[in-house]
């Protein structure tokens, strides 16, 4: 049984949103993250620095990405096995205010310390 004091339908649609959001992100930084040209004749060294920079930074911000679209599908899978809220842990209900402010928490906040 999913958590008793949350409304599902609501959550699955704010997690399913969200999602979409990152993936569209993703979708638009595919430039940023692509190889930095390194042909010292078309752009100077403080330039090709500077790409290399925004490029690591497109990349880091991608892995962040890519680990918050991992937590939302393990939350959207704990929804359709009616095992969301459940603190992995102990097994107690996770708060229903920790869960609106994060739907993507595994534990509740006891467990979490």
């Amino acid at each position: 049984m999913n958590h008793p004091d949350i409304d599902a339908k609501r959550i699955r649609k704010r997690l399913e949103d969200q999602r979409a959001a990152l993936v569209e992100q993703s979708i638009e930084s595919t430039d940023a993250r692509a190889t930095v040209e390194l042909d010292q004749t078309a752009v100077g060294r403080l330039s090709r620095m500077d790409a290399l920079q925004n490029q690591a930074m497109a990349k880091a911000e991608e892995g962040r990405r890519r680990q918050t679209m991992l937590r939302i599908d393990s939350a959207l899978a704990r929804l359709d096995r009616n095992e969301f809220g459940e603190c992995l842990e102990c097994g107690e209900w996770i708060s229903a205010q920790r869960l609106e402010w994060d739907p993507t928490v595994l534990k509740c906040i006891d467990c979490a310390e």
